[in-house]
């Protein structure tokens, strides 16, 4: 069922702003966001109507003799569209998170599986970043872990572009991968994993954080070697009394470390907030992370069967080489229609 009164009230609202900006009155900035995010919805709206007017018209034809037979033709043409438009709409209408348009921190650690797994979370690095290029968006990485053989301990990397997190919210949780390791002499096929965190960039109005609750340490910074290893004590860790979060960035500057430690501390309380107000409203949102164990896994990437498969959705591609290139698109389409399938079930 669509619901006209809304369609109004959103024609209404996008006019409004369409006019508004044809003045200059206003923030400008903060109008054309919202008109941006109205647009496609008012385009489905005019599609819809537009076909609701083409059928109207067509059984008004079906009462002259002359042009039964095309009336009757466009009718069928008309009718069959009518479903894919109406779930187009309903689609479009359906609530926003209000963090979809945010840039996204992604956060990297090894699970199960030792130095592999360490291995792997570098991969999964490299992954995103290709991904983020090819969609044009920035990606930078704010805190960085080496392993002994090059892995990845942690990592934290801020991205930004149109609609990140609205896409990469979907990477959240324990990936694993099944092949054999660099580390392995005999040609076995081990299964270690990573845990994945995609958490929304939070502004300083979005978390009160009292200075009193944080405890701010300054320790040596640690580097891949060169002149400034262990001179000064640039790296910064702060601790969220309350929550018992700690954050810590090693960069050069003490200063912009204090800066991405409480960018990050911001993004994980902001989170920490998000998931305590969806528990409230009984959502059925998992936890965006396990314990980091093999059997709490999201996705598995199988290297010797060149195999990914989705286990939220049951999807899987036989393109892994494609996948682990970036090429994240098909996968991240697909949990999208099943996540607004699930809300139109719920509203239905």
């Amino acid at each position: 069922m669509i619901p006209t009164e809304r369609l109004e009230q959103i024609l209404d609202r996008y006019a409004y702003l369409e006019a508004r900006m044809a003045e200059g009155g206003g923030d400008l900035a903060q109008l054309g966001r919202e008109y941006a995010e109205l647009r496609p919805v008012v385009e489905q709206i005019e599609a819809w109507r537009r076909l609701r007017d083409g059928i109207a018209e067509a059984e008004a034809m079906l009462d002259d003799p002359d042009m039964v037979e095309l009336a009757r033709d466009e009718l069928a043409t008309l009718r069959a569209r009518l479903p894919e438009a109406e779930k187009a709409l309903q689609i479009a209408l359906l609530p926003r998170d209000a963090a979809d348009a945010r840039p996204a921190m992604i956060e990297i650690r090894p699970g199960t599986g030792g130095e592999e797994a360490a291995l792997f979370a570098g991969d999964l690095l490299r992954m995103y970043q290709r991904h983020a290029e090819a969609k044009g968006w920035s990606f930078d990485i704010v805190e960085y872990q080496q392993s002994e053989l090059g892995g990845v301990r942690e990592v934290v990397a801020q991205v930004k572009g149109e609609g990140v997190f609205a896409r990469l919210k979907y990477e959240s949780g324990v990936h694993r991968v099944q092949r054999v390791p660099q580390t392995e002499s005999g040609g076995r096929i081990h299964t270690s994993a990573a845990t994945v965190a995609v958490l929304p960039e939070a502004q300083e109005v979005d978390v009160a954080i009292d200075p009193n609750d944080l405890r701010i340490d300054t320790m040596r910074s640690s580097g891949a070697g060169g002149q400034h290893v262990n001179t000064t004590d640039s790296a910064v860790r702060i601790t969220h009394l309350p929550t018992g979060i700690v954050v810590t960035s090693s960069e050069k500057s003490q200063h912009r470390n204090r800066e991405i430690a409480m960018q990050v501390l911001r993004a994980r309380l902001f989170d920490m907030e998000r998931q305590k107000a969806d528990a409230e409203r009984a959502s059925t949102r998992k936890a965006q992370v396990g314990s980091g164990d093999r059997s709490e896994r999201i996705r598995t990437y199988n290297f010797p069967q060149g195999r990914m498969t989705d286990h939220r959705i049951n999807l899987t591609l036989y393109k892994l080489d494609q996948v682990m290139q970036g090429e994240l698109d098909e996968v991240i389409d697909a949990l999208i229609a099943d996540a607004q399938a699930a809300q139109l079930a719920e509203m239905a």
